[in-house]
């Protein structure tokens, strides 16, 4: 059987190094292995990695709030706001966003190519199933 390893998203070659060190800088990744066009990921305690690939792709799609790269947080809107506020002082516009009154995204709409990051409340990953 084939066991889950990483997921991969692209963003922008202009905002690639800022996307790296944000998530390293605020979220605490660490950099497992790069390559020119990527680089692999992953939050200490979490076991899924984060692979980026440059892209230059223009043409954004336009249902991208539907592809996420996913957090936890109990104050989801709050964390969101603040990865916000750090990447505008690195120059990279962002905006934060809502699903409902306990999801929310931020959108960084010329780095991330096709997905957004997204925070929600613990109880909305409490499935009740134990894996």
């Amino acid at each position: 059987m084939m066991k889950f390893n990483h997921v991969a998203n692209r963003v922008d070659p202009r905002f690639f190094e800022t996307v790296v060190e944000m998530l390293k800088t605020k979220l605490g990744f660490v950099e497992l292995r790069r390559t020119e066009r990527a680089i692999w990921l992953r939050q200490p305690g979490a076991n899924i990695d984060l692979q980026f690939s440059r892209s230059p792709t223009t043409n954004r799609d336009g249902d991208k709030l539907r592809s996420q790269v996913s957090f936890l947080s109990d104050t989801p809107r709050a964390e969101l706001e603040n990865l916000a506020a750090w990447a505008e002082a690195h120059g990279m516009k962002a905006e934060v966003g809502s699903y409902s009154d306990r999801e929310f995204f931020l959108d960084a709409p010329e780095a991330f190519v096709d997905f957004v990051i997204e925070a929600m409340r613990p109880e909305l990953a409490d499935y009740g199933v134990t894996v």
